[in-house]
């Protein structure tokens, strides 16, 4: 299996470093893509399409000698290749190049604020029209001192796509030998977390909590075909006055992933994060991987 790492030209060598974590975990190759501007279809006066399609070539040609490098000091021990492809877009690119290869996921970084995840324009275009699954490291991430992702939390919402996301985390967990954790996160009304909260809010709470439990309890049980013992399963609701709060509610390591199923049913082959799911990868501070 392959995972196809879309290298920008603002991404530092985190996203390698976060693309080597995930191949080691599961075993898989790394093939590390940078995409150049195509030029314009037609020539232009003068010639400077030629010397922009050779300036473009350049620009390609140092950025995988870059990420070989890199590899080769600091991910050792990963099957790897490196290339690049012209593009007039970037997200286009990288789905051909996804289909040419067989990738089983496309990996991307993030740029501006460090521990934090960015939904560039590349991102956030194939979380809309990617036909597998993409994952995001955060800016500046370092691989935890095993080098392999320990545990992995699917943000469960009770319907079928998150469903799905948790039988496929599951099943990865089990090649990765990672801990499998189940959240649901929401946020609740500033009131909720100050004592003069009326009763009758306080039994709602604790009415959709309880259910919330039973439908993950559910969810879990229906991975007992794969070996999972639903007791070594943890299973939470973290609630917080704004998405970001919620993630905090649970405690979080350098070795952790989290899993967002995608949001929308019946939108052919490809992935859609719809606004609850964006918020909470905007809010994440580990890396993230949406599946369908």
């Amino acid at each position: 299996m392959t995972l196809l790492v879309g290298l920008g030209p603002l991404d530092d060598h985190s996203t390698i470093e976060f693309a080597a974590t995930l191949a080691r975990s599961d075993g898989q190759d790394l093939a590390i893509v940078s995409v150049v501007p195509a030029p314009w279809p037609t020539p232009i006066s003068g010639g400077s399409d030629r010397e922009y399609a050779v300036w473009a070539a350049e620009q390609g040609r140092a950025a995988a000698k870059r990420a070989r490098e890199f590899i080769e000091e600091h991910c050792r021990g990963i099957e790897i290749t490196t290339s690049w492809v012209r593009g007039r877009s970037a997200p286009s690119a990288l789905r051909r190049e996804a289909a040419r290869i067989g990738a089983d996921l496309i990996v991307l970084g993030s740029s501006r604020t460090v521990g934090r995840i960015s939904l560039g324009s590349t991102a956030d275009a194939l979380l809309h029209s990617s036909p597998i699954p993409v994952a995001i490291g955060p800016h500046g991430y370092g691989a935890p001192d095993s080098g392999v992702i320990g545990r992995a939390t699917v943000a469960f919402r009770g319907d079928a796509p998150s469903r799905r996301a948790l039988r496929r985390t599951a099943e990865v967990c089990l090649r990765a030998g990672a801990t499998l954790r189940v959240v649901t996160f929401a946020v609740a009304s500033q009131g909720m977390f100050t004592a003069g909260v009326g009763r009758s809010e306080r039994i709602v709470a604790a009415e959709w909590i309880d259910q919330v439990n039973v439908e993950q309890g559910r969810a879990v049980a229906e991975l007992a075909d794969l070996g999972i013992d639903p007791d070594q399963v943890e299973q939470s609701v973290a609630q917080g006055a704004d998405w970001s709060k919620a993630l905090q509610r649970v405690p979080w390591n350098d070795d952790d992933i989290l899993v967002v199923g995608s949001s929308r049913e019946g939108r052919l082959s490809r992935l859609f994060l719809g606004p609850t799911g964006t918020r909470i990868v905007r809010a994440a501070h580990v890396p993230v991987v949406i599946v369908r």
